[in-house]
């Protein structure tokens, strides 16, 4: 359904309040050629509404002869400000940048964030932002979650699907994603709403079961049958399963990378008003599934690289994949039962 510019434009307003936007800082929004219109331009006039300078920085696509999909995070690592100082130092120069194009897991992106300059990625159509405004109640349930997470020294995950996995945690930090950036050298993401971590390298084993209407990222689809994932040392070392599993494999292959099936992040979603449904409710063009990331209750794990927590694995290969009703535990405290958040740990 269409969003009139009045409601997108209060959307950006409440964001950029809770990102604590000050009068005469500099924002920079980052576009490109897929930037939907109607985004930018409401986000450039509630920057300046608040009293912020506002630049534009403009880049063109990349990585389409590399890509098998339109996806931005089909393709992960090389953007359009590798190799391009002067672009850098326009978003170190700047308070807050407004990620139109998408820069998750560059480089680029981890350098500019050390800098102290904040990032918040808003990709999604409006219709999504303005159903998913983001709240400091939101801040304060992912923060909690994530508080219990940075204790664990294991997570556990089973299902009646035949999912029976276990992670060693403790090497990676934990990171909480609640759609608006507060603090300085801050990455988010609007839309979202959970917590996760990466896994100690090598200290992933166990079985995952990709059952029937689970979501594979970035095919952006449900799968028909089950994908079962054994996996060993921190790698998915067999990809088992029907016409979906050959798809995946087909489509990891790709890349010709071993470092694509190592574990990547995990953790739950924490957001009440995503939805596992509504995928099928946008066309593949139009969405890259955030929905399918945050909804409340999913078990939320992917493939791939671990530099956006400070690993040295780097590959082009990211999968994300959320599953439905699952259990999760990290050490002695239940936190996802059947695919419902639990919360009575909360004092």
């Amino acid at each position: 359904m269409a969003v009139s510019d009045f409601q997108l434009l209060q959307a950006w307003q409440q964001v950029l309040k809770l990102s604590r936007l000050e009068q005469g800082q500099t924002v920079t929004i980052l576009s490109s050629a897929s930037t939907h219109p109607q985004t930018l331009a409401m986000a450039t006039i509630a920057a300046q509404s608040l009293g912020a300078i506002v630049n534009r920085l403009d880049l063109p696509p990349v990585n389409a002869e590399k890509s098998l999909s339109r996806d931005p995070l089909a393709y992960l690592g090389t953007t359009a400000l590798t190799g391009n100082p002067a672009a850098i130092a326009m978003l170190k120069a700047s308070d807050l940048v407004l990620d139109l194009m998408t820069l998750l897991f560059s480089p680029e992106q981890i350098d500019i964030l050390k800098s102290g300059t904040k990032i918040l990625l808003a990709v999604e159509p409006p219709e999504i932002l303005v159903r998913t405004v983001p709240t400091e109640a939101d801040r304060a349930r992912v923060k909690a979650h994530s508080e219990l997470l940075g204790k664990a020294r294991e997570m556990k995950v089973v299902s009646d699907a035949g999912t029976d996995i276990r992670f060693s945690l403790g090497e990676f930090p934990v990171i909480s994603e609640y759609g608006f950036v507060d603090e300085p050298g801050r990455w988010d993401h609007w839309p979202s709403g959970f917590c996760f971590t990466f896994p100690n390298e090598g200290q992933s084993n166990g079985v995952i079961v990709i059952d029937k209407g689970d979501i594979l990222l970035p095919q952006k689809s449900y799968t028909s049958d089950k994908i079962v994932l054994t996996v060993e040392n921190g790698y998915a070392v067999k990809i088992e399963g029907g016409v979906d599993a050959e798809m995946l494999r087909d489509y990891m292959e790709s890349f010709n990378d071993p470092e694509g099936y190592a574990i990547s992040h995990i953790g739950w979603g924490l957001q009440p008003r995503c939805h596992w449904s509504t995928l099928g409710l946008y066309d593949r063009e139009q969405t890259i599934a955030m929905d399918a990331r945050a909804y409340e209750g999913n078990f939320l794990f992917s493939l791939g690289p671990n530099n956006e927590a400070g690993g040295s694995r780097t590959t082009a290969c990211h999968i994300d994949i959320p599953l439905r009703n699952c259990s999760v535990r990290v050490d002695d405290t239940e936190v996802v039962r059947h695919g419902k958040v639990i919360e009575d740990w909360i004092p």
